[in-house]
């Protein structure tokens, strides 16, 4: 079953074409700077890369030259577009509504567009991407993957805040979290790694990168999440300041330079974060080389400091809410790759039964499942690569086989 998995943001579109049950990738890559002059394609078969510059106005244009790609004698991998017998969209926002991945039809259709107020730099494109694909190649079934799908799980007292309750049933501003493909992903690999079923595991997942997040997983369940209401909640991330106190946004907007909304959103969600701290750079591999240069008082350690400081607070957070904690586990770009920032993260936790062994930290092979937990520690440390396209075809083939 040859499924294509399409994820469309404001400006770009990525993709992978996959050979299903195998989880087989056949081709992936990414239409990018839509709408703008230098726009691309960049797709790749194999170890093949071909990049194709030409104008592509909007997305009704990207999604056409990636089926054509797609088919194209020498750059493809299928005869022609009858051959893709599902589609798959990440979604963002699915609301309250979608716990679970859903069959696309006219009431998924209208819950993301009642969703774009909640998402409205995600939503939108996302959308786009789903009408593009059913006049592209209709009668093709089409599945929505939701980012919030696995924290649909919160208890109310995890994702209701503090606000009179009518603004929840009035605007349903609540806690939704984000990154929920990665999140599951990682859950069902650690509990294979544990040799347990996911209903029996309790972890505490941490998704780093540009965006990063964590989840409390009791028993294969989202119990609480880092990310709130929106993704800019939680962790400080690489252009994102995280958690404040609320109280700083009228503050500022009583001084001149931020009076507007807009000029607060760019601050928070654009200028902060690693960036704005450091003042060098929102990639942790170019602040931990500034930090080497500038010693441990520069800036840019400071900002690596807090960004760790901040995960560490969440492991204890997690920890208390959990009550037994079988694995700490890593993925994303930073968690990932982020050798020094894992050991920082968690060290001083060896009282609560987390210890990292700095050998297997250090050494293990990239790209690969690790344990780097000291021997005997009661709670495992994994470094897991999370596969969001790869779960978003597996959710797809089933419901779609």
């Amino acid at each position: 079953m040859v499924i294509l998995i399409i994820n469309c943001g404001s400006s770009s579109i990525k993709y992978q074409l996959y050979d299903m049950p195998g989880k087989t990738v056949m081709a992936k890559g990414l239409v990018e700077r839509i709408g703008e002059a230098a726009s691309a394609l960049i797709h790749r078969r194999g170890e093949e890369k071909f990049e194709i510059n030409q104008s592509i106005p909007n997305h009704k244009t990207g999604i056409e030259l990636i089926l054509s790609c797609l088919v194209s004698p020498d750059k493809g991998v299928l005869k022609n577009v009858n051959q893709i017998s599902a589609i798959g969209h990440r979604v963002v926002h699915g609301g309250e509504r979608y716990s679970n991945a859903m069959r696309i039809d006219g009431d998924v259709i209208a819950c993301i567009e009642e969703c774009c107020d909640l998402a409205p730099l995600h939503n939108p494109p996302n959308l786009v991407g789903i009408n593009e694909c059913l006049a592209a190649l209709p009668g093709v079934p089409m599945v929505a993957v939701f980012d919030t799908a696995f924290h649909q799980t919160l208890p109310r007292e995890a994702y209701l805040y503090g606000l009179p309750y009518e603004i929840y049933e009035r605007y349903r501003i609540r806690k939704y979290g984000f990154h929920g493909t990665s999140h599951a992903y990682v859950t069902y690999r650690a509990a294979v790694l544990l040799g347990k079923p996911a209903s029996e595991i309790n972890i505490i997942t941490c998704h780093l990168g540009n965006g990063s997040s964590m989840a409390a997983v009791k028993n294969g369940k989202s119990v609480d999440t880092s990310m709130g209401f929106t993704p800019l909640a939680g962790l400080v991330m690489g252009t994102r300041s995280g958690d404040i106190d609320p109280a700083i946004i009228p503050y500022l907007m009583s001084k001149q330079e931020y009076s507007k909304l807009s000029d607060i959103d760019q601050l928070l969600n654009k200028k902060s974060g690693l960036l704005g701290v450091s003042g060098v750079s929102n990639d942790m591999r170019n602040l931990q080389e500034a930090a080497a240069r500038g010693g441990p008082s520069s800036r840019a350690q400071l900002a690596i400091d807090i960004f760790c400081h901040r995960i560490k607070g969440f492991v204890g957070q997690y920890l208390a809410i959990l009550g037994r904690v079988d694995a700490v586990c890593f993925m994303g770009g930073i968690g990932e790759n982020g050798v020094a920032v894992r050991g920082q993260c968690l060290a001083g936790l060896e009282n609560f039964g987390i210890a990292v062994d700095p050998d297997k930290n250090r050494n293990f092979p990239r790209g690969q499942e690790c344990d780097i937990s000291r021997n005997g520690s009661p709670t495992r440390v994994f470094v897991i690569p999370t596969d969001e396209e790869g779960w978003i075809a597996e959710e797809t083939h089933k419901l779609c086989q």
